[in-house]
């Protein structure tokens, strides 16, 4: 019984210490970007490797940190006009979208991304594509550690850097350069509304040969972008 006893003590200290361990190996990186400019994500180096094993020689990773204070503000209305409207006012998840979300896939209907800016910054910087539940249950966490430790205005800075808006075109800096060839900071209402069009899927929608698809996106979140602008939207970040 003493053995058993002793057993189950050295199981249970082992389980804390595996959680304690791996909850300072989570919340410390995550604590750190706060205020650290990330040098990579796991998007960026998972796309490096991809061309690396299909010998894409001439592939490279564009990426180029820019403070908020540089980018327009243009951009930063035309990817929550786009990707989510409630940014300001969620703790990470947006219910309502989830929601219909999974009634549409009970339906048999194509199912609308639900992902929020600060899940997809939780997946782009830390974890890896697809939709299985382990991940999406990592991406939660990494979610709910973010919003705890960052501040709204944090998370959009850190999306419009991390988020690929053409093949190995990451972040507003470099994409303000290849496709419009100027700072961010310069960005019109037009431009930031078409590279806001390609978000969903930058390795088929394209910048800088926009189809009749992105063109009419485009001009779709040109007229919420106005909307926004009335409401002094950016005001709640």
């Amino acid at each position: 019984m003493l053995l058993l006893y002793n057993l189950s003590r050295y199981i249970k200290i082992f389980v804390i210490t595996v959680i304690i361990l791996l909850v300072l190996t989570t919340i410390l990186p995550v604590l750190l970007l706060r205020w650290m400019d990330p040098p990579t994500s796991s998007f960026m180096m998972q796309r490096s490797f991809s061309a690396w094993l299909n010998d894409r020689k001439g592939f490279k990773i564009r990426y180029k940190w820019v403070d908020i204070k540089e980018i327009s503000p243009r951009a930063l209305i035309a990817v929550i006009a786009s990707e989510d409207q409630k940014f300001p006012y969620h703790w990470g998840f947006d219910s309502e979208s989830i929601i219909e979300a999974l009634y549409e896939k009970t339906k048999g209907i194509r199912v609308r991304g639900a992902s929020t800016i600060s899940q997809q910054v939780a997946k782009n910087l830390f974890l890896w594509p697809g939709k299985s539940f382990i991940r999406k249950g990592i991406e939660a966490y990494f979610t709910v550690l973010i919003e705890l430790l960052w501040p709204k205005r944090r998370i959009i800075e850190v999306y419009l850097n991390i988020a690929e808006f053409g093949d190995g075109v990451f972040g507003i800096g470099a994409a303000s350069k290849k496709f419009f060839r100027k700072p961010p900071i310069r960005l019109g209402r037009r431009e930031c509304a078409l590279l806001a069009a390609v978000l969903p899927n930058p390795l088929r929608l394209r910048v800088d040969r926009p189809s009749i698809y992105v063109r009419s996106r485009s001009t779709m979140i040109l007229r919420e972008m106005y909307l926004l602008e009335k409401l002094h939207y950016l005001k709640n970040l």
